[in-house]
This record gives structure tokens, sequence and C-alpha cells, in this order.
């Protein structure tokens, strides 16, 4: 990436400059993005495939102001490190949320700073860590609105958790493995269209506000503020559009029976 494409993304993201090589580069870096880039799968309902080349990323993400989910944000993300100069890799997890561990199908990526290394996540939708995290385990460790901790797992490595109303949910589990493009490759393929993948069946989309997030799945809007969540229905396809605009920023070029297809699909 070359500075011009990187005046460009933080343009995107609202950075006036470029972030210092240290944790609270980091941190700005990552705030930045997950608040003004969307987590959103809607070109995988529509049919569209996602390109997980630097390229493609790019001009979906920043030249067309899109969002999308892991294999892209996170790429994009690593790209950026990357550039500015940050020591920074690629990690495939296995998600765990329904019970059932998935294959290694979510990217995300390591970060080394000063012998620190951190876990840095801006595309994992409604869970997404809020900030950078630092890899210790078997300890608390605090977001500004979330906490979340490291444990090992005797099959899978290192699992992810997050605390919900007192208790610890699996979200993640990850090895330090050396991820290569056809890793990526095979993941994203999978991801984007398998029938039994989350994200061929619901339309998705999530975005970190400073008080919460928003999210939407398939009609359904929730803003979340602290503790407190609105429900909101979308009945119909100018106000579905609207929302979409308003609370993530996405202009969609696709038809609204691409989306409302999989509205009440149980």
């Amino acid at each position: 990436m070359n500075s011009e494409l990187l005046t460009q993304y933080l343009s995107r993201i609202g950075l006036s400059k470029q972030p210092e090589i240290s944790p609270l580069g980091l941190k700005a870096l990552h705030i930045s993005q997950h608040r003004t880039v969307p987590f959103e799968n809607f070109d995988v309902i529509a049919g569209r495939k996602i390109e997980t080349t630097a390229d493609g990323i790019f001009e979906k993400v920043v030249t067309n102001k899109r969002g999308g989910y892991c294999f892209e944000l996170n790429g994009l993300m690593l790209r950026v490190l990357s550039a500015i100069g940050f020591g920074a890799r690629a990690l495939l997890g296995r998600v765990h949320l329904s019970g059932t561990p998935t294959g290694r199908g979510h990217q995300f990526t390591l970060v080394t700073i000063d012998g620190q290394q951190w876990l840095v996540d801006v595309g994992f939708g409604s869970q997404t860590p809020r900030h950078p995290l630092p890899l210790k385990m078997d300890t608390e460790l605090h977001t500004d609105l979330q906490t979340f901790r490291l444990v090992s797992h005797d099959l899978y490595g290192t699992m992810l958790q997050v605390k919900e109303q007192q208790a610890w949910m699996d979200l993640y589990s990850f090895d330090m493995q050396e991820v290569c493009a056809g890793d990526i490759e095979y993941g994203n393929h999978y991801t984007s269209t398998s029938p039994n993948s989350v994200f061929t069946s619901a339309g998705i989309a999530s975005i970190a506000t400073q008080e919460g997030t928003v999210t939407l799945l398939n009609d359904l809007l929730k803003i979340k503020k602290g503790e407190q969540i609105t429900e909101i229905k979308l009945s119909n396809e100018s106000d579905y559009f609207k929302q979409v605009k308003t609370h993530f920023g996405l202009d969609l070029d696709m038809p609204y029976q691409k989306i409302a297809q999989h509205f009440d699909v149980k």
C-alpha cells in the first residue's frame, strides 16, 4: 500500500494523520475503522463474489464506501498495519457461537509491539472487540463496554470468551500457525457460498457507536446504548434502505428482493 492509498484509507475512517507505531496508535486505528466501516454481508446474499485480494478489498471498502465481513475488514486492517510499519500477520479461528466449532473461517490479526502481542479484530459482528486485546491468558481484558478473557483449550489452542450477564461465552478459538493466502481463499469461499454458512442465509450488518452497537438481522434493527436496547421492525423497502443508509452509511445497489427473500426463513 503506497502513501496515496494509505491517505485514502485514513480519510475513509476519519483519521487526519497516520497513527504512531505504539499501543495507543494501534488503538486509535482500531477504534476509527470499527466505528466507520460496518460489518455486513449484503454482497454475499446478493450472490456476488467476495474478493480477498488487496485491490478488491480496497476498491469495495475504501473507494466504494462499503463494509464487509472478516476476510475483508481484517484483510484491509492487516494491509494498513503492515504499510504503517506494525509487525502484523493474519490468524484464522474457529467460531464457537453455536456451540459447535466451525472450520477455520474467521480471519483476524496478530500484532506485536515491543514484545507484547495483541489480538486485533475489526470484523466479528456485534461481538467485535472494541479495542485491541493484549494476549494475556486467564486475565479479564476490558474495553470501554466489554469484558473478554483468553483461556487455554485442550483441542483448539486458545479460546476467546466474552462475559455476558456474568457468564463466559465462547467466541472463537485459534492457534499460532502460519496463515497463507490459500487458507484465506478456502475459508472465504466456504463462508460466502456454502448453504450451511450463516452468511448465505440472512442479511447481517453491525457497527459500533460511542454508546454501544447498531445491528441488523434481516428486517430487525437493534440499537443498543449501554444496557438499553431499542428494536425496530423494518416493514418495507423504502424504510429498509433508509435505515441501512442512516445507521450503516451504505447505499446498496441491489434489488430489495435479494435481501427480503431471507426474512422469516427458519
